[in-house]
């Protein structure tokens, strides 16, 4: 874990909850086989989808116009951080530098992973999420093929439910 209580995480991927037809996104532990799985809505997880796969529209969608207010007021987005789990929802709060001052606002944590994929952002966890609702796998992840791990992934969603983190 980190120093100061909070992880660097990166976007592993979205995933469906095969039960509920949720999507979940999923956060990696860099250097860790250590996920976290956070259920997410429709809209939210198209937004990033549609990112990470540079879908281009031609007038901005709500999450590029929420990024393109932050940069023409003179800010930029530093890092989103899962802060919370309470009753099985997560918390997020995005970090935006302004005038040379850190603004602290509060997220879904699905918004928040939209913004950061926009901006460049990076993305942290606080180390008691972490250690509360992460799922860890035995064997490297890094030296088994996504396909492989995609199917890890679906076997455990089989098993679980977003009331399995209460």
């Amino acid at each position: 874990m980190s120093a100061d209580g909070f992880t660097r995480m990166s976007l592993y991927g979205i995933n469906l909850d095969l039960f509920s037809s949720s999507p979940i996104v999923i956060l990696k532990v860099e250097g860790e086989n250590r996920y976290l799985p956070i259920w997410i809505g429709q809209p939210e997880a198209r937004a990033i989808l549609m990112k990470l796969q540079n879908t281009e529209f031609p007038r901005p969608l709500t999450h590029d116009l929420a990024a393109n207010l932050i940069t023409e007021l003179g800010g930029t987005m530093e890092r989103v951080t899962v802060t919370e789990l309470k009753d099985s929802t997560f918390f997020a709060t995005i970090s935006i530098e302004i005038g040379g001052r850190i603004v602290e606002v509060d997220s879904r944590p699905s918004d928040a992973i939209a913004l950061a994929v926009r901006s460049g952002a990076e993305i942290f966890a606080s180390d008691e999420v972490i250690e509360e609702a992460a799922v860890v796998f035995e064997e490297g992840m890094e030296e088994t093929s996504e396909e492989e791990v995609v199917e890890k992934f679906k076997e455990w969603m089989n098993r679980v439910s977003p009331e399995d983190f209460k």
